[in-house]
């Protein structure tokens, strides 16, 4: 497999990696204030993902339409549990995001594939256009649901909505992975049905999962188009925080663009994130971030939060990303087609000790799309597609937020100079 993953400097510190092992050891805390991290420097607080661990004892699903609550002495219970071990599954409780970049070097690419367009939007009728947050949930949350997840006697949860009437189901790979190596997965859906589910594919590289349950004629959740998102607008998230499915919360969006990296057990994403303010806690991972009308913009994957220490609980200090629905559709569709998804890629290795501005190339990959457009070893990149592209995680973000095939303007400086040239994304499979 090839992509643009830069080297990483396997020493501690919040640049590396810094999810758990697989065996549920805590992920490691961010250094205290005031003393400087460990090089090179994040730019970013480390930050925490969803689907954290249900602790042993705590109220499964039940089969009945009715939700129970956990109490508020449980849910102060879990909330230090996640703050303090957050870790049963490394892929479900540990994932940490950060400014860590990958290690795998890049090969050879495979052939660009067609362009594609931006997906269609699934409309809403305008006598089906809710007219309050009340009325978009209660035509929505029956497309949403809680994942349990269970592997050699440890639990975990996330969520997730239908994409598909035939039992597709659309979440996060990092809640997914756990049951990867024989483990499983049951989800429950808002009347109190549940169903075991099969994954049917994963992309680690933009952290999303398609599942498989049998079903017809499921309740489908509307998919937006993210390109459309204003700063402003409102936000709202579904999900089950620390168990609690069917969970709403509101807010607006903060900001777009963001570049946030999150990995975990090895694996890292990279994710060109929606920042919302809507209130979001471990266990959201997966669910939909939903504008006013009740279209699917983002898919919930992390936060930032507060480091975790015996004297304050890691939760959500109104700082949400979610995977842009644009590019999550792009997989989802990918990987129910042909079981796995790609990638884009410029076939380059990037230097991540310069720190001058901008992504130096270090290698270029012999018939790649970067050698194909001219680019060489030594060129420092500043910009794709007019985006301004500070360092080499801001330019693999702003890499993946197009499809293989698409043609790019790759803006860099050679002897000083700076040039542009078009240059045409490859693709790297993602076989899950």
């Amino acid at each position: 497999m090839s992509d643009d993953r830069p080297p990483i400097d396997p020493s501690p510190g919040p640049s590396g990696p810094s999810g758990p092992p697989p065996g549920g050891s805590s992920p490691r805390p961010v250094p205290p204030q005031g003393q400087p991290p460990a090089q090179p420097p994040a730019r970013y607080p480390d930050f925490v993902a969803y689907g954290a661990p249900k602790p042993a004892g705590a109220p499964q699903h039940a089969g009945a339409p009715a939700r129970r609550g956990l109490g508020v002495f449980a849910v102060i219970a879990i909330a230090t549990v996640v703050s303090l071990v957050v870790g049963m599954f490394a892929g479900v409780a540990g994932y940490v995001i950060g400014r860590a970049v990958d290690s795998t070097p890049s090969a050879t690419v495979a052939a660009p594939i067609s362009a594609v367009d931006r997906p269609e939007v699934d409309l809403i009728p305008p006598d089906e256009i809710p007219g309050s947050i009340a009325e978009m949930v209660d035509a929505v949350l029956p497309t949403v649901v809680s994942i349990a997840i269970e592997n050699r006697g440890e639990q975990g949860s996330g969520s997730g909505f239908v994409i598909r009437p035939d039992g597709y189901i659309l979440t996060n790979n990092h809640v997914a992975a756990p049951a990867a190596d024989g483990g499983s997965l049951t989800v429950f859906f808002e009347n109190g049905e549940s169903a075991e589910a099969e994954i049917v594919g994963r992309n680690s590289a933009y952290d999303l999962a398609v599942l498989k349950i049998d079903g017809q004629d499921l309740p489908v959740a509307r998919l937006g188009d993210s390109a459309q998102v204003t700063v402003g607008d409102l936000a709202v998230a579904i999900g089950a925080p620390l168990g609690l499915d069917g969970t709403v919360t509101s807010g607006i969006i903060s900001s777009l663009d963001r570049a946030v990296t999150a990995g975990g057990s090895g694996e890292m994403a990279y994710i060109n994130a929606i920042q919302t303010d809507a209130a979001i806690n471990p266990g959201n991972s997966g669910g939909p971030l939903l504008n006013s009308v009740g279209q699917v913009i983002g898919v919930n994957s992390a936060i930032a939060t507060l480091a975790p220490s015996f004297n304050g609980d890691a939760g959500s200090i109104g700082l949400g990303f979610a995977i842009p629905i644009n590019s999550a559709r792009r997989i989802a569709e990918e990987i129910i087609e042909t079981g796995d998804s790609s990638t884009p890629i410029i076939g380059v290795t990037l230097d991540t000790t310069f720190t001058d501005g901008g992504s130096r190339i270090s290698e270029i990959t012999p018939g790649g799309p970067a050698d194909a457009a001219g680019l060489r070893s030594g060129d420092v990149i500043t910009a794709l597609q007019g985006r301004d592209t500070s360092d080499s995680t801001e330019l693999v973000v702003a890499i993946r937020s197009f499809a293989p095939g698409e043609t790019v303007q790759v803006t860099f400086v050679r002897g000083g100079q700076t040039r542009t040239v078009n240059l045409v994304l490859g693709a790297s499979e993602e076989i899950g």
